[in-house]
C-alpha cells in the first residue's frame, strides 16, 4: 500500500501586466487558486494539507467558495465553468460552457443560487450571470466592448452586478433578471478588480492608472478615492476588503502591498505598506491579494505567496513558494535524506525539507533553463539547452561559485561518478562527453542514436541506451569507454538507467511503457514482465536497500516493484500527477518523492502488507 503523506504544492500561474484572483472558504482558511489544469485548495495554517481538483479539461483561471462553503466554481481559459463539491470527493455538480473565450474572473451572489462570470468572449457577450443549478440565464450585460477583466456582486440585497475591464469602463448592473443601468470612464487605463465591501455599502475599483475609487454600493455614485500622496507607483492588480468593511488591501506592479483606512465618506488613507525581503527583480511585483480573516495574502509575479498578519502588521510574513511549471528532475541530499532538491525547467530550484515543506529557493546566478540534474555532496550539477554543464557549489540554502563547461551539443543525460563525483558521463545524440569537473576530457563518437544512460559510482562502467532499445555496457579506464557486452530486451527507445545502491543490479526503463531489472554480474534479467503502465517511463529510482524499485509515467501513475517478488504484486499509485509523473526518488526505504507536470512534489507513506 501507498498513502499520500505529504504534497508540497505548487504555486499560482501568473502572466506578466494581468493581476490574478485567489480567492477564500468564508467559513475556514482555506484559500483556492490555479495552476494549469489544477484547482488548489490551500489551508494557510497548515500549508502541507492541500487538495487538488484536477478535472479541467483546459488550464484553470479562477476559482470560489460557494457563500455556504460546501460548492465551489471554477472556470478555465476555454470559457467553461464548473461547480464541484469542496469537500473530500470533488463531486462534480454542473457544467457549463458560459463564455466564447478565457474567463477572468467569477463571483457567486449571496444566496448561492447564481454565479456571474466575465472575461473574453465574442461580439458584446463579455459577461454573464446564470443560474448555478441550470444554467439558464438572468439577465444582458451590454455596454463592453473589450475583455471584462473583473466582475463582482453585491452581498446584500437589492442585488446589483458590477464589472469593470479593458475599456477602461466601469459597468452598473440592476437585476435581477440583470440589465444595464450606468456607466463610469473614471479610470484611464484597464480597471483590473472590482470588489464588494462585506455590507454592500461600497465598491472600490482598482486600475493599471495606478487609482483607487470607491462609489455607493446602491446607486454607484461615486464618492471618493484612494490617497495619492503614498499611493501606489505602478499598476494596481487587485483590490480585497477586510471582513468589517473599514480597510481595503491593494497589490501593485511596483512590489508592494498596501492597507488603507476607508474613511465614512469613501476617501483611503495608507495605514500601512507591506514590502517582503525580495531579489528585487520583476518576479517580485505583486499581482493577486486576498483578506482572509487575520491573514493578509499576497501573491508575486514569481508566484512566492507571503502571509501577513492583519492583527499585527509589523509582524515578517510567512513565505510559501514552490513550482509554478513541469517539475522535472529531483534529488535527495545523501548527507540528509530529509533534504529534497526539485527543479523545474525553467530554472528553479526549491529546496524542501521532508515534515516541513518548503526551505528555500536555490539562487544560482547564472538563470539558465534546466534539463538534466544532478546533486551529490556539497555540489549541484546541472544543463539545459544552452549546450552548458554547470557546476554549482551549495552553501546551505546558497549556491556558491559557479563553472560550466560547452560541450557543443544538447546534453540529454546527465551522470556523476558518486565516488569521485569530479567525473561526469554527459550523453548527447551521437555519443557520450566525460568531463572531470569543467574539463573535457574525452567526446566519443558511439555510432548510434544516445537516449539515456548512467555511470557506476567508482567511475570505471558505463550503461548506454539507445534509440534501438539496446543496452550497451562500457568498461572505463582512462578516460575511455571499451565495449563489454550488448543486452536487449526493449522494444523501445530506453528512457532511463540506474544502477542499484548496492550495486549488484541495474534497472531500465523505456517509450514503450516496459521496465527491466538487470543482474550486473551475469547481464541476465532478474525481474520481468514490468509492463504495467500505459505510456511511456519518464524516470526511476532505487530505494536505498535495494529491495525496490519505482517507475513514474506519462500515465501519471507511479509503480514500485519489489525485486524478489513477481512484477505482478507491485502496488501502484494512481493518478501521483496530472500530466504525468517526470521526477522519482527515495528518502528512505518506506518513503518515495515524486514530482510532475502538475508542478507538484508529492511524498508517499509504502507500508507492505
Amino acid at each position: 500500500m501507498a498513502e499520500l503523506a505529504e504534497t508540497y504544492v505548487c504555486v499560482p500561474s501568473t502572466e506578466r501586466g494581468r493581476g490574478i484572483l485567489i480567492s477564500g472558504d468564508p467559513k475556514s482558511n482555506s484559500i483556492l487558486y490555479c495552476n494549469g489544469r489544477s484547482v488548489i485548495i490551500l489551508d494557510l495554517n497548515n500549508p502541507l494539507k492541500v487538495s487538488i481538483y484536477g478535472e479541467h479539461a483546459y488550464p484553470a483561471t479562477v476559482a470560489r467558495f460557494s457563500p455556504n462553503g460546501e460548492w465551489i466554481a471554477s472556470a478555465d481559459v476555454s470559457g467553461t465553468v464548473r461547480i464541484w463539491g469542496s469537500r473530500n470527493e470533488h463531486v462534480l455538480k454542473n457544467e457549463f460552457r458560459v463564455l466564447s473565450g478565457r474567463i477572468d474572473d467569477l463571483q457567486w451572489s449571496p444566496d448561492g443560487m447564481r454565479i456571474v462570470a466575465s472575461g473574453e468572449g465574442k461580439g458584446k457577450s463579455f459577461v454573464r450571470a446564470f443560474m448555478w443549478d441550470s444554467g439558464t440565464n438572468v439577465g444582458d450585460f451590454d455596454g463592453h466592448s473589450r475583455r471584462v477583466l473583473s466582475c463582482t456582486f453585491k452581498p446584500t440585497r437589492p442585488f446589483r452586478i458590477v464589472t469593470c475591464g479593458e475599456d477602461f469602463l466601469v459597468n452598473f448592473y440592476e437585476g435581477p433578471p440583470f440589465k444595464f443601468k450606468l456607466s463610469h470612464r473614471e479610470h484611464s487605463n484597464f480597471v483590473n478588480c472590482v470588489r464588494y465591501s462585506p455590507d454592500g455599502s461600497r465598491f472600490i475599483t482598482v486600475s493599471s492608472d495606478k487609482k483607487g475609487i470607491i462609489y455607493d454600493g446602491k446607486t454607484a455614485e461615486k464618492l471618493g478615492e484612494l490617497a495619492s500622496d503614498d499611493g501606489h507607483k505602478g499598476s494596481v492588480y487587485a483590490v480585497s476588503w477586510s471582513p468589517n468593511g473599514k480597510q481595503v488591501l491593494t497589490v501593485s506592479a511596483d512590489k508592494s502591498a498596501k492597507v488603507w483606512e476607508i474613511s465614512e465618506d469613501g476617501n483611503g488613507k495608507v495605514k500601512k505598506t507591506l514590502t517582503c525581503s525580495s531579489s528585487g527583480g520583476v518576479e517580485d511585483m505583486l499581482v493577486g491579494c486576498l483578506w482572509q480573516n487575520d491573514h493578509l495574502v499576497t501573491v508575486s509575479l514569481g508566484g512566492t505567496i507571503s502571509i501577513f498578519s492583519a492583527s499585527d502588521l509589523h509582524k515578517s510574513p510567512v513565505q510559501l513558494c514552490g513550482h509554478m511549471k513541469n517539475v522535472t528532475s529531483l534529488a535527495v541530499l545523501k548527507t540528509d535524506s530529509q533534504v529534497i532538491l526539485s527543479t523545474s525547467y525553467d530554472g528553479l530550484i526549491v529546496k524542501w525539507i521532508q515534515g516541513l515543506g518548503y526551505s528555500g529557493k536555490l539562487q544560482r546566478r547564472e538563470n539558465s533553463q534546466i534539463k538534466c540534474f544532478a546533486a551529490v555532496g556539497e555540489e549541484i550539477v546541472t544543463s539545459g539547452f544552452d549546450n552548458k554543464v554547470w557546476r554549482v557549489s551549495l552553501h546551505g540554502d546558497q549556491c556558491g561559485d559557479a563553472d560550466f563547461i560547452d560541450i557543443g551539443s544538447q546534453p540529454k543525460d546527465l551522470n556523476l561518478a558518486l565516488h569521485s563525483p569530479q567525473l561526469a558521463l554527459v550523453s548527447i545524440d551521437s555519443g557520450v562527453v566525460m568531463l572531470r569537473g569543467t574539463n573535457l576530457v574525452s567526446s566519443i563518437n558511439l555510432g548510434f542514436p544516445v537516449t539515456a544512460s548512467a555511470i557506476a559510482p567508482d567511475g570505471n562502467e558505463a550503461i548506454i541506451g539507445g534509440e534501438d532499445g539496446k543496452l550497451h555496457i562500457y568498461s572505463i579506464e582512462s578516460d575511455t569507454l571499451t565495449e563489454e557486452a550488448v543486452v536487449e530486451k526493449h522494444r523501445g527507445a530506453v528512457s532511463v538507467i540506474h544502477y542499484s545502491p548496492d550495486l549488484s543490479m541495474f534497472a531500465s526503463g523505456d517509450l514503450n511503457r516496459e521496465a527491466i531489472v538487470w543482474d550486473r554480474a551475469s547481464r541476465e534479467v532478474k525481474l520481468k514482465n514490468m509492463l504495467y503502465h500505459t505510456a511511456r517511463i519518464n524516470c526511476l529510482a532505487w530505494s536505498p536497500n535495494s529491495s525496490m524499485v519505482a517507475t513514474g509515467s506519462l500515465d501519471t501513475c507511479v509503480i514500485i516493484y519489489e525485486v524478489d517478488k513477481p512484477a505482478s504484486s507491485r502496488m501502484t499509485i494512481k493518478g501521483a500527477h496530472l500530466g504525468g509523473v517526470y521526477g522519482l526518488a527515495f528518502t528512505d526505504e518506506y518513503s518515495v518523492v515524486s514530482s510532475g507536470e502538475d508542478a507538484c512534489v508529492r511524498i508517499w507513506k509504502l507500508t507492505t502488507q
